[in-house]
């Protein structure tokens, strides 16, 4: 006969429950750490991608003409000399933007014999990844940090703690400016 006071209830104690959040949550930041992290080198390659087709895009456009006169960022998106994904808005108010949502600019020099192409609103390690990447030197006069100090062919590749120095901001303010010919 059985008594009236026993139970029969199984089930997880409390202690066992709280194990098994702890351990979901040190997995949770953990993938979140390593997901930031792919998304960091996700936005510089596509902001390396997006560098080397506007160039491309320029120099087979303006390969016959005699200079880079009249490049300006909207003439840049009327030609479709810009990637898709750099485009904000339509027609006359069309801006280039980068990966990383900073504002991206494409002119003819002076003389209109150069041009260049201008990111803005990059943080210190993308900053310094993009300006110590080799970028050849096809074509490429100068690359211009946010410091302002101009790094000609002979001094390219730009070293990582150079880059780092020229790269000085340590929010997302910092510009990087290839000029080619």
């Amino acid at each position: 006969m059985k008594k009236i006071f026993e139970s029969e209830q199984s089930g997880r104690s409390m202690v066992e429950m709280l194990g098994v959040l702890a351990i979901i949550g040190v997995l949770s930041v953990g993938g979140i750490s390593g997901y930031s992290k792919a998304m960091a080198k996700f936005k510089l390659t596509k902001a390396q991608d997006q560098l080397t087709m506007l160039l491309m895009n320029i120099r087979t456009a303006y390969a016959t003409s005699p200079s880079y006169s009249g490049l300006t960022p909207s003439n840049a998106v009327a030609y479709n000399l810009a990637p898709s994904d750099m485009i904000a808005g339509s027609g006359t108010s069309a801006t280039l933007h980068n990966a990383f949502g900073g504002n991206v600019d494409v002119v003819a020099t002076s003389n209109n014999l150069n041009f260049s192409i201008k990111f803005e609103g990059l943080g210190k390690e993308t900053c310094a990844s993009l300006a110590s990447t080799d970028w050849g030197t096809d074509g490429l006069v100068s690359i211009t940090l946010t410091d302002n100090t101009p790094h000609t062919v002979d001094q390219l590749p730009i070293s990582l703690p150079d880059a780092f120095s020229g790269c000085s901001s340590e929010v997302a303010n910092n510009t990087i400016t290839w000029t080619y010919y």
